[in-house]
């Protein structure tokens, strides 16, 4: 049988470094296959060649057998391969429909956009792929979950036989990534054929058929789910064997360290996103905040950080009040903040990699004297941190831009936790990374609470929250609804609550009492 896709030799160069070497891949029809690798190991430039984002220095491409030439993301579409995005490409502002037929508007009486044919399809698409929504809801209002499905509409309306999901369920509950995972297991039986690209190997042995696994630019095995495990697609992916498992002692928490009291956090429409919050952290233990992304967690972390102005309100770090407290003065306490978005908030991208190192301390000995910055020790103290974290990079004067986006979040995480501190607040501190780098972070950030560091921890990613937080406070809708110890929950019911809904069932009455008394 004459495999839907097929990659042979793909090659592609950028200055010091071989990102793809001549990878052979190919794709049956029907067939769901997960793509696994390391931060830097060429995944993502597989993935924008096949999409015509970049070209390939050798190799051919072909689609049913016949070889194609992709020099744009329209090429690929004609070609019958759609992309999925981790990040949604929607409109908030324009209708399921509208969103669902730009670049492909259907006119009718001169200048009229036939909506009505497009929503037709969409109804028809919605029955047959079991993805229901409405065409004409505006986007903005859909939850996560329901935009995705769009985002997968969209991609059937233009007829794409080759879908490509880049980090899909970055933003989903559990309950919506095994929604998805559904729905990429009814497209498979209809036709459709899909590379999964995650850092989850839980989720690539759950739904793949085949795993392709590449390291360093090269296709390093392949191998199917049932010969497969959670160990041996890490070691395959990293090279070495890999602790999957946090090693986390019980600890007794200290004094409290963060104390916001009745925090009121409003957007620049003046709605209410973080709603009358109130939560204390201590000195040696790690808060988790779960909730689907966009619940107000972003506005929280940027009210504590000094990023955003309160409506109302106390924020007291170590005994400080620092409700309106700049970031350096927050940072001049002993704080440290791996931001949501490292490329707005945390890096500069124009400089070298070295610099980002020093961004928080550059104005201070040894790396400054007065006004005149001390170049060779910056340098020597960012190659020792691009050791000790495994930063890929060519050099440490590297431009940062230049940097994978795993290897742009080490550049952070190396500045933040490699100076004292007595505060962390870490924002999806690994997002991106791949499981080897998981494992450090997460012994790192686990290393900062039993130093005695007060850690707040936001993550999307619940087993990340689950396996690192003393304490889970879980935000829907701006607000608080529940802080638990995390030894006393499951996974299923801070997915509920992650969702809006107070388990009924499964609760101790302990648990329960953890639970209500948060009210």
């Amino acid at each position: 049988m004459t495999p839907i896709l097929q990659l042979s030799g793909i090659t592609k160069r950028f200055p010091g470094v071989l990102a793809n070497d001549h990878i052979d891949l190919y794709l049956n029809q029907g067939e769901i296959l997960g793509l696994l690798g390391e931060n830097g190991a060429g995944k993502s430039t597989l993935m924008n060649i096949l999409y015509g984002l970049y070209q390939p220095d050798e190799g051919e491409i072909f689609v049913n057998g016949e070889s194609v030439v992709i020099n744009s993301p329209t090429d690929a579409i004609q070609a019958g391969i759609g992309m999925v995005h981790q990040h949604f490409m929607l409109i908030p502002v324009f209708t399921v429909a509208e969103n669902v037929m730009l670049g492909q508007e259907s006119i009718k009486f001169g200048d009229f956009l036939d909506r009505t044919d497009a929503s037709k399809k969409i109804f028809e698409i919605s029955e047959q792929f079991n993805l229901p929504v409405h065409p004409n809801d505006l986007v903005r209002d859909l939850p996560v979950g329901i935009q995705q499905k769009v985002e997968i509409i969209k991609l059937l309306y233009r007829e794409a036989e080759i879908l490509i999901f880049d980090e899909p369920t970055a933003v989903l509950t559990p309950q919506e990534a095994d929604e998805l995972f559904a729905i990429m297991r009814s497209l498979a039986l209809q036709g459709k054929s899909i590379i999964f690209i995650t850092h989850k190997l839980r989720e690539v042995l759950e739904v793949a058929d085949r795993i392709m696994v590449i390291r360093l630019g090269a296709v390093v095995g392949e191998t199917t789910p049932d010969g497969a495990s959670k160990n041996s697609l890490a070691a395959m992916m990293v090279g070495r064997e890999v602790n999957l498992v946090v090693d986390k002692e019980v600890k007794i928490p200290g004094e409290v360290v963060l104390s916001v009291q009745d925090l009121v956090v409003t957007d620049k429409f003046q709605n209410i996103v973080v709603d009358h919050v109130s939560l204390d952290v201590r000195s040696g233990e790690i808060v988790g905040i779960a909730g689907v992304q966009g619940n107000g967690q972003t506005e929280l972390v940027e009210a504590v950080t000094g990023l955003r102005k309160n409506s109302g309100g106390l924020i007291n770090l170590l005994g400080e009040n620092i409700t309106h407290a700049t970031p350096r003065q927050i940072t001049e306490l002993g704080s440290a903040h791996v931001p949501e978005d490292r490329l707005a908030d945390g890096l500069v991208l124009p400089f070298p990699t070295a610099e980002n190192l020093v961004l928080c301390t550059y104005y201070k000995e040894p790396f400054s004297k007065g006004v005149v910055l001390q170049y060779q020790t910056i340098l020597e103290h960012a190659e020792r941190l691009v050791h000790d974290f495994d930063i890929r990079t060519p050099s440490a004067l590297t431009p940062v831009s230049n940097l994978s986006g795993g290897n742009q979040q080490k550049v952070i995480i190396a500045r933040e936790l490699s100076r004292p501190i007595q505060f962390l607040i870490a924002s999806q501190p690994t997002r991106g990374l791949d499981v080897g780098s998981i494992e450090y972070i997460h012994n790192r950030i686990v290393n900062k609470r039993d130093e005695g560091c007060a850690v707040l921890l936001v993550s999307p990613e619940l087993d990340e929250i689950m396996e690192l937080s003393d304490r889970i406070a879980v935000m829907y809708r701006g607000k608080i609804l529940a802080v638990v110890d995390s030894r006393h929950v499951t996974k299923e019911q801070i997915g509920l609550m992650m969702a809006g809904e107070m388990p009924e069932e499964g609760f101790s009455a302990k648990e329960k009492h953890v639970v209500e008394r948060t009210f």
